[in-house]
């Protein structure tokens, strides 16, 4: 009887011990697609592609494997186009990156300007996007000038770092305004040019007189949580691989990209606009960035009905009245 008991119990065991490897291999197997899943997206949302079939693709076309493949491991975004350009007389400016790529801006003259304002777009956006801004920053008498950050617009790469090595080309455009003698430099950004303008104050320091900052991201990995939460998927733990693999991908500790960081070596005057109702960018975020920015002449303006959208489209007249009394001041 001992011996059958004992017989019993190691086939128990051995059963036990099959079932614990196979739940092991499962969890290895999903570990490792998940892995490839989120590599593959943080080399999406890195890498722009300037091919119309890329440009012309709708997410929901397609087989349903298609599909599901893509929802897999990203969709390929087309570089932008600029469709806008100025209506008035501009000169166009070029900038050569350490990389060797070629860095794109426009150059617009106010009558007896008072300074100069460097404007820098979102992610996938491109300077004649912030033309707007620009009419506006020139009717107040500021020189304009619009840079395409590098990947987008006219200027080269197809590689974006998401606002590391960007900050490279806010200081290409500063030191170039600073070697014609200009003095009054205010440099306006939006979510990822807001990113960029910190990013630079911070590895470059750079001293503009004024900055503007619209819905900036705080961490990598808030940006990445909320790109998450808008294609429908659970932020965590998409939000920390993806991080984890665009850090490995480009080169640098995605953990440790953070605007509210940046921010504590902003020294001069800074004005921060965000919209409540923006799914990309939470108030807990701005409220971040806010508080460590280190000058102690700082303005933080909450537009109620706004998403993630140029404010000076969601309410003109508030844009303008911020904008004006800020740099007045």
């Amino acid at each position: 009887m001992a011996s059958k008991y004992s017989m019993n119990q190691l086939n128990s065991r051995s059963k036990l011990q099959q079932i614990g490897k196979w739940i092991f291999g499962v969890f290895i197997f999903q570990l490792i697609l998940v892995n490839i899943s989120a590599a593959f997206h943080a080399h999406r949302i890195t890498h722009y592609y300037d091919d119309d079939k890329v440009r012309n693709l709708r997410s929901s076309s397609g087989t349903i494997f298609l599909r599901t493949w893509r929802l897999m491991v990203g969709r390929k975004f087309p570089k932008s186009l600029i469709r806008q350009y100025p209506q008035t007389s501009y000169d166009t400016v070029q900038f050569k990156t350490k990389k060797g790529f070629i860095i794109d801006s426009w150059y617009l003259r106010a009558d007896s300007a008072k300074g100069t304002v460097i404007l820098f777009h979102g992610l996938t956006s491109n300077k004649g996007n912030n033309l707007a801004e620009a009419y506006e920053f020139i009717s107040m008498g500021y020189n304009a000038m619009l840079v395409d950050l590098r990947a987008h617009g006219n200027s080269g790469g197809k590689n974006n770092s998401i606002g590391v090595d960007e900050a490279e080309e806010v200081k290409l455009a500063y030191d170039y305004l600073r070697a014609k003698g200009e003095k009054n430099i205010v440099l306006w950004g939006m979510s990822l040019g807001a990113a960029v303008i910190t990013r630079a104050v911070y590895d470059y320091n750079i001293q503009p007189q004024k900055i503007i900052l619209e819905m900036p991201f705080d961490r990598l990995q808030d940006h990445i949580k909320a790109r998450a939460r808008v294609l429908g998927f659970p932020d965590e733990p998409f939000g920390f691989l993806v991080t984890l693999w665009t850090g490995i991908e480009q080169g640098y500790w995605g953990f440790g990209h953070q605007t509210s960081k940046y921010a504590t070596k902003i020294k001069c005057p800074v004005l921060l606009q965000w919209g409540a109702r923006d799914p990309f960018v939470t108030e807990a975020e701005i409220k971040r960035i806010f508080k460590n920015v280190a000058a102690t002449n700082k303005i933080l303006v909450i537009y109620e009905g706004a998403f993630h959208e140029p404010l000076i489209g969601h309410d003109p007249g508030r844009w303008l009245n911020e904008i004006e009394g800020f740099l007045s001041r």
